[in-house]
């Protein structure tokens, strides 16, 4: 399976823990994507370890209920890390938030950390 391809997969599983609703289901979900000691920067959160990241998914969940985190567009990666776009929106719908994260992976290919941007944002 080539580099790329697994780093989709990933990118995958990191926005189901983003849609993943239900408390014990997403924390499942994120203990087997994330790194135990993970951080998490964004220009609005940064967080470390799983209790924290679940949290901030949970508030980002409870500040724009019913949206969905979509990918947009290809994963690029190579070694240990992958960039990728992702949108926020309604379900099928053009996003109404684009953003932009780089995932740095350990040894296991689980995410050690994200650094997140902004790309659009409604005024």
């Amino acid at each position: 399976m080539s580099a790329n391809l697994v780093n989709t997969t990933l990118v995958e599983r990191y926005l189901a823990c983003w849609n993943e609703t239900d408390a014990d289901t997403r924390r499942a979900l994120i203990e087997q994507t994330w790194s135990a000691a993970a951080e998490y920067r964004d220009p609005m959160a940064q967080v470390h370890g799983v209790e924290e990241i679940d949290a901030t998914i949970a508030a980002v969940q409870g500040q724009f209920p019913g949206l969905v985190f979509t990918p947009v567009g290809e994963v690029d990666a190579h070694h240990q890390q992958a960039r990728f776009q992702w949108g926020l929106g309604p379900d099928g719908a053009e996003p109404l938030i684009v953003g932009f994260d780089v995932a740095v992976l350990d040894e296991d290919g689980r995410i050690t950390t994200v650094l997140g941007f902004l790309d659009k944002v409604p005024g």
